[in-house]
């Protein structure tokens, strides 16, 4: 069994029978007390950020997995459609499952699934950056351009993103799937 110790960041646990992922933690020793471990966790089911401490040198269970390169193929419905590139298996996952991820993914695309040693995916892992093409976007004002002025764009995906002022319609764009923001020309 590991202890606090071992934690890292991005590192999954399971913690009141759920399974959260470490955001970040510290570890405290205030003087004459006892030292303890912060812990900021997402929870994999609810998406929600809780704080909590525990005692440092407490046993914690760490969650084995695994990832596994897919390529995703299509969406029928509420489903999401990948084939195992190795076995070729299809797998289809729920929109509550991997909508937030699907925002920057088109059809034929390589994602990650992480998976439970059981075969349970968790979630989906998106690569860092994608070039997307824009379908529509907001008209630029003269003069916009020189104060640093952003606007809305559509991309392929029919995710709306920043942008700035000089992007058109028709242009790639290198977009961050972590954090959904506009990095360069692609």
């Amino acid at each position: 069994m590991a202890t606090t110790s071992d934690l890292s960041r991005n590192m999954l646990i399971m913690y009141n029978n759920a399974i959260h992922r470490v955001v970040e933690y510290e570890h405290i020793s205030p003087g004459n007390w006892r030292a303890f471990v912060r812990m900021r966790l997402k929870n994999f089911k609810s998406g929600k950020v809780i704080e909590e401490r525990v005692r440092a040198g407490s046993e914690i269970e760490i969650v084995n997995t695994q990832t596994r390169t897919s390529q995703y193929l299509y969406k029928d419905g509420d489903l999401y459609y990948f084939m195992d590139t190795e076995s070729f298996d299809q797998i289809a996952l729920p929109d509550d499952v991997v909508s937030e991820q699907m925002k920057f993914i088109r059809e034929n695309d390589t994602v990650d699934l992480l998976l439970l040693d059981n075969g349970q995916v968790l979630d989906i892992e998106p690569p860092t950056f994608v070039v997307l093409k824009v379908t529509a976007a907001d008209a630029a004002v003269r003069g916009d351009t020189a104060t640093n002025i952003q606007k809305n764009v559509t991309l392929e995906t029919g995710a709306v993103i920043k942008v700035p002022a000089f992007i058109k319609e028709g242009d790639k764009v290198r977009v961050d799937t972590r954090s959904g923001e506009y990095v360069d020309r692609g």
